[in-house]
């Protein structure tokens, strides 16, 4: 079965507290494209990320609120933000003993918890079924190409509302030469 692969840029969740404090309380999240997975979406509003003397702007906002802000961004990412320590590679929501990041928005700016995503597959329940895997569960998946490759320790995240894709930070995307729509298999 092919495996639809997405690269994840850098981005920001936000909670309600957060996004009121960084945009104002009679703001809301204004959709400008869908995400394949559904309900989710990219907004709009950006953020700046700052750590001491460097940026990075325009960070784009992923919709809807959920119930706590993190930051996801690439390695080389955190390498050019200079932050110390460098981000754990977590689980989207693993938000314990995380690396914070100041974010600021029109209004004000706030810390927030700031992650390297760990690679990791979306599936729904039959999804899951046909490709004989569970929640939680280690997988690889190799993508070839010209600069054919294997990711090991993908993460299987399954939610009856969940799309199939394997989603890679813009790091991974770029080892494996992704520059266009591209699928991957499960290695067994």
């Amino acid at each position: 079965m092919k495996i639809p692969v997405e690269i994840s840029a850098r981005h920001v969740h936000l909670s309600k507290k957060d996004f009121e404090r960084l945009f104002g309380r009679n703001n809301e999240l204004i959709s400008i494209k869908k995400l394949s997975q559904p309900g989710e979406f990219a907004t709009k509003e950006t953020l700046t990320m700052i750590n001491q003397d460097k940026k990075m702007e325009n960070v784009r906002i992923l919709g809807p609120l959920r119930k706590n802000s993190q930051a996801e961004i690439s390695l080389t990412d955190a390498y050019k933000l200079k932050l110390a320590p460098i981000p754990k590679i977590k689980v989207s929501g693993d938000l314990a003993n995380t690396t914070k990041i100041l974010v600021m928005g029109p209004k004000s700016s706030v810390k927030i918890p700031c992650i390297i995503a760990q690679r990791h597959l979306h599936c729904s329940d039959k999804e899951a079924k046909r490709l004989r895997v569970k929640n939680n569960q280690k997988i690889s998946i190799r993508i070839k190409g010209t600069r054919e490759i294997t990711f090991h320790n993908i993460i299987v995240r399954i939610s009856k509302d969940y799309r199939l894709s394997l989603h890679l930070d813009t790091d991974e995307g770029n080892a494996a030469g992704i520059f266009r729509k591209t699928f991957g298999e499960i290695v067994k």
